[in-house]
């Protein structure tokens, strides 16, 4: 049991990221200029909670209502919801969102610890409140797009609940998104192996070690923490977010694994949703990008031309120019 115990509190241990600011003039939405392939250190990162961040081009301070998540001004731009994976750096989530700063959004990154993750009644169900909050007090005519990472699928399921339980509220939230991606997303059925390698990702055998105690928490922890799992599990396999879909994955990764995508991907097509699927044969959890890069920009720029501009009825002048070219 005394192991047990060392390796939960090793789990809670988290460092906080870095923040980085400065500016950059913003580029039209969805034009071809060139993607940004290291961390942009003109992008602008603020707190919004302890797990949530907003990080645009313009150097703008914003403050935001402890009560209501409202900020005190509305920047009025295409926005991306990012859920990121466990234990993600800084430097790397940003090599995502530059992806979006580049074609003019501001990007809103949602992490979760691994403590929150192991406890959700008081770690990631409360990341999910703040969210949908956050998002609901924050619309604008602008489109969404969510755009999720391995346990990120977790995260969005316990969003779910949180619409399930107040859709008049929530729904019309979602029912904005205008495209959604889903890169490694992981299941109930890989968290035993996901954390343990977020945790430790050189460490074979503490891997081992922290996987006996999940199997452990999750057989113990039953109503504390596996049920939720579950629940989240099957709103996300049902999800409420109709938007067309991107699937990025691959066959050799086993904590997003193809099976259990699958598993999504067909539910959503029986349910009308539009999806894409990209599963490469070889590379590692949530790297994708980092192996396939030329073919993952083009297809995340397809997936958004295709969806994201044809619902931008607002579009400035150099966005309809550039898809006049």
């Amino acid at each position: 049991m005394s192991l047990f115990k060392t390796m939960a509190a090793v789990t809670i241990s988290c460092g906080k990221m870095g923040i980085r600011n400065g500016s950059l003039p913003i580029r039209p939405l969805l034009t071809c200029a060139p993607v940004a392939l290291t961390w942009d250190r003109g992008a602008h990162t603020q707190d919004i909670t302890k797990n949530i961040q907003y990080i645009t081009n313009e150097k703008i301070k914003l403050t935001t209502d402890p009560k209501t998540m409202k900020l005190d001004k509305q920047l009025n731009r295409p926005t991306c919801v990012m859920i990121n994976w466990l234990l993600a750096r800084q430097k790397h989530v940003m090599k995502y969102a530059n992806l979006y700063l580049e074609q003019g959004f501001d990007v809103i990154s949602v992490s979760c610890t691994p403590w929150q993750l192991i406890w959700p009644l008081k770690g990631s169900q409360l990341v999910a409140a703040d969210l949908i909050k956050f998002m609901a007090a924050n619309e604008n005519d602008q489109p969404t797009v969510l755009h999720g990472f391995s346990v990120g699928g977790y995260i969005w399921g316990e969003v779910c609940v949180h619409i399930m339980n107040n859709k008049e509220q929530y729904q019309p939230v979602i029912d904005r998104i205008a495209a959604q991606v889903w890169d490694s997303a992981a299941d109930i059925t890989e968290i035993t192996i996901g954390v343990p390698a977020a945790v430790f990702p050189k460490n074979k055998i503490m891997q081992k070690t922290l996987k006996a105690y999940m199997e452990y928490h999750l057989k113990t922890f039953h109503d504390a923490a596996t049920v939720h799992y579950i629940r989240s599990s099957q709103l996300f396999h049902t999800n409420l977010c109709r938007a067309p879909a991107l699937f990025l994955l691959s066959a050799s990764d086993p904590v997003g694994a193809e099976r259990s995508n699958r598993s999504v991907y067909d539910s959503w097509c029986k349910m009308g949703i539009k999806c894409t699927w990209q599963c490469w044969d070889r590379s590692p959890h949530v790297q994708h990008f980092n192996k396939h890069r030329d073919e993952y920009v083009s297809l995340l720029r397809a997936h958004l031309q295709q969806h994201v501009g044809a619902q931008h009825a607002h579009a400035p002048a150099e966005l309809s120019r550039a898809h006049a070219r």
